[in-house]
């Protein structure tokens, strides 16, 4: 069965889905039959619920046929499962079972993730393994070329955030600034006037 977020619309879903399933698929007219048998809310809930709906029932097998773009399966392959819609799970699981390699580098990327957060130095080494001759290869072997600075990032709790940051501010009023003046202004602009 569908399910929605509003907690008003629940105890009324199995009207609501006879209703759909029976042909009705009109927002508005939907809400008008579930006001009669007692529904409360508004109309604005019942036509986020057709909507969605609808989206949902768009994804067919034809539509898995059809290839989704290198970013979509980027996006949806790095997306936590439960962050998913019906349509984009479904999407991944034919993703998973169309191409087994792509599914490989999203557990590959989810463990690289997890040692980075945990920061277990110890399961670098045996997924650099895993990892080489996997589709995410050139990214283990950056990690392996630069391996003291990836160990330290995972061992040290320093982090060069703050001065990103502050790397990423100046270079946004340098931007907004940008033909119209000289140091002397941007000086003022992120310091303070003398």
């Amino acid at each position: 069965m569908f399910r929605t977020r509003q907690g008003s619309l629940d105890p009324h879903l199995p009207f609501l889905e006879a209703q759909w399933e029976a042909g009705c698929r009109n927002g508005a007219e939907l809400w008008r039959r579930l006001q009669a048998h007692g529904f409360g809310g508004s109309e604005r809930v019942v036509r986020e619920w057709t909507t969605r709906r609808r989206r949902s029932e768009r994804m067919t097998s034809a539509a898995l046929c059809r290839p989704p773009s290198a970013r979509t399966i980027a996006r949806l392959m790095t997306l936590k499962r439960d962050h998913l819609t019906k349509a984009e799970t479904l999407m991944v699981a034919a993703i998973e079972q169309g191409a087994p390699a792509l599914a490989e580098a999203q557990s590959l990327v989810d463990r690289f993730q997890s040692i980075v957060r945990r920061k277990a130095v110890d399961d670098l080494d045996p997924w650099l393994r895993d990892a080489t001759p996997s589709l995410i290869a050139s990214f283990a072997r950056g990690i392996t070329k630069d391996l003291a600075a990836v160990r330290a990032d995972v061992t040290e709790p320093w982090s060069n955030g703050q001065t990103e940051g502050h790397v990423n501010r100046l270079k946004l009023v340098k931007r907004q600034m940008y033909g119209r003046a000289k140091l002397d202004l941007l000086e003022a602009r992120l310091i303070g006037a003398p």
